[in-house]
């Protein structure tokens, strides 16, 4: 079976561990407590094919952004979240494509963009249309989703697996090609 490790990034607050515990044990959390790290291991199956996730659920606060080139250099795969009921949040996730692709030395990383706190429609600040366009200059896929509600939760993380799983095929592609 195979295994995948999966950092969750982003600002404080912006519902990191809620998606998480959301994912690994269906429950969520009403009290925000700030995360300096929790690692979760969960075995789930995408489109047919069995894998145990590893999952990284990284402090969002600036004061340990030291640790963040750690976790980064020891992903597999990326799901980065910001609020969409705080703008600053999405500004904060903006330099983040490029901190991995220079922590991992690579242009092609698994990324998920993930808009968290879509129950809070009402309290919206980042339009839709903004988390897709920035998706579109990272090259990777975008989700709404809410740990509240369970909307998406799943998605995200087979979703960040896809990426992971068509990043090594690709490169499994380049390198036969190289090779001969």
């Amino acid at each position: 079976m195979r295994e995948f490790k999966v950092v969750v990034l982003g600002s404080g607050g912006v519902g990191k561990s809620a998606l998480t515990v959301q994912f690994v044990s269906g429950c969520f959390m009403e009290k925000y407590d700030p995360t300096i790290e929790d690692f979760y291991r969960k075995e789930i199956e995408v489109d047919s094919s069995p894998c145990v996730l590893e999952i990284l659920d990284t402090a969002g606060t600036e004061q340990f952004a030291s640790m963040r080139d750690l976790y980064i250099k020891n992903g597999q795969g990326f799901v980065v979240v910001y609020s969409l009921t705080n703008h600053q949040t999405f500004q904060d996730i903006k330099p983040m494509k490029e901190l991995i692709t220079r922590v991992k030395s690579s242009e092609r990383v698994p990324i998920l963009l993930v808009a968290n706190k879509s129950d809070l429609e009402h309290q919206r600040e980042v339009p839709t249309i903004e988390g897709n366009t920035l998706a579109q200059f990272w090259g990777c896929p975008f989700i709404e989703a809410s740990a509240k509600s369970k909307t998406n939760v799943n998605d995200v993380f087979a979703e960040i697996v896809r990426e992971m799983n068509y990043s090594n095929d690709k490169e499994k592609k380049s390198y036969c090609c190289t090779v001969l």
